[in-house]
């Protein structure tokens, strides 16, 4: 990131379309024959644009839900399958973006996709977990808890419609991948139980979806 910010606009700009990924560098064949580059950095731009931010509070933003939601995952999953989980949900995240807009020349940076994959799995494993919100009135901050579920739930509610929307009013809702939010988050919350290790929960663990799904009752 700090070599980002290093390079001029255009060498960023530059930057941004070697190393993010461009739907339609990937789904067209000709594409980089076109614009003469090495036709592997379709496949390596898979993973290297999930190094990639826009600017300081891309950065700030992911980082810090990562930090919020990223550390309990982790303790379930194990660091390697931590990070098997996060780059594989990373790539499904992005290609559910990129199948929608299959011929946009512009390149998706960020890892926003593969930390909506850590919240869907947060939310299958800790859904009463409480989370603390805060909620402006004028200058007053009111600090408040709600379960994670509700929380999360919300979260995806406003990615699932802003998605539409972007479908429906391009230039309002643009510049940003709400279907990389979608598609991540739902693969999380679905496939995280088979990068898991197999342990006991823990008590506060016990919850409407742990005992359906999780629990050893042994």
């Amino acid at each position: 990131f700090f070599y980002e910010i290093s390079l001029s606009p255009l060498e960023r700009e530059i930057f941004f379309r070697h190393w993010g990924f461009v739907p339609a560098r990937f789904f067209d064949e000709y594409f980089s024959v076109l614009i003469g580059e090495p036709a592997y950095r379709k496949y390596l731009s898979l993973i290297t644009h999930l190094f990639i931010h826009g600017g300081w509070l891309h950065i700030i933003g992911n980082m810090w839900t990562l930090w919020i939601f990223g550390d309990n995952v982790e303790d379930r999953l194990g660091p390697f399958r931590f990070l098997l989980f996060y780059l594989l949900c990373g790539i499904f995240a992005t290609l559910t973006h990129a199948i929608i807009y299959k011929d946009s020349v512009i390149p998706v940076v960020g890892a926003s996709g593969a930390i909506s994959a850590v919240m869907g799995a947060y939310f299958m494993m800790y859904p009463l977990a409480r989370i603390l919100v805060v909620f402006p009135i004028f200058f007053f901050p009111i600090f408040f808890e709600i379960p994670a579920f509700l929380y999360l739930g919300y979260w995806f509610l406003i990615q699932f419609y802003s998605g539409l929307f972007s479908l429906a009013l391009p230039t309002s809702f643009g510049g940003v991948a709400w279907f990389a939010h979608i598609g991540g988050f739902l693969v999380g919350a679905l496939i995280y139980r088979i990068f898991c290790k197999k342990r006991r929960f823990y008590l506060d663990e016990y919850c409407i979806f742990g005992s359906l799904f999780d629990i050893d009752k042994k």
